[in-house]
């Protein structure tokens, strides 16, 4: 069962909290895997928006995939200004987001945790996988903002 969206705002938001205010000490992992902060420009709003977020490596770049919403809000603000930060830990890093297809799709999905492959059993469309490709290093000091 999916929790409704407002428990689910309440707890990222708590989430980031917590987050932030240990440099990523405390909230950096969740079900056993890695978190970061994402933050993105609202499509609409124009303003910043922060969520933790479930990530892999590959190489130099990190993997997200939506959980429980299959183009959730800071995927369709990706698509529309994909330019982003992230923390991880006390690192902030900007990255340029592009949506992985074909070929590469499939070899990042192999790799996905089962967290994400449980998700989408339960979708109704393919789950996107986004590519996060590290632009450059803002600050090893946690962002006190949101």
């Amino acid at each position: 069962m999916i929790p409704p969206l407002w428990l689910l705002r309440i707890f990222s938001a708590l989430h980031v909290f917590i987050y932030r205010l240990s440099g990523g000490r405390l909230g950096a992992m969740m079900n056993g895997l890695p978190v970061l902060l994402l933050t993105t420009t609202g499509r609409k709003s124009g303003r910043p928006r922060t969520l933790p977020l479930v990530y892999m490596r590959d190489e130099a770049d990190y993997i997200i995939a939506p959980g429980v919403l299959e183009r959730p809000a800071w995927y369709l603000n990706l698509r529309a200004h994909p330019q982003a930060t992230i923390q991880i830990g006390t690192s902030a890093i900007q990255v340029n987001a592009q949506e992985a297809h074909g070929d590469e799709r499939r070899r990042l999905w192999a790799q996905a945790p089962a967290y994400w492959h449980d998700y989408q059993k339960r979708a109704k469309a393919e789950l996107p996988v986004i590519i996060l490709q590290a632009t450059s290093r803002l600050s090893t000091e946690p962002d006190q903002s949101n």
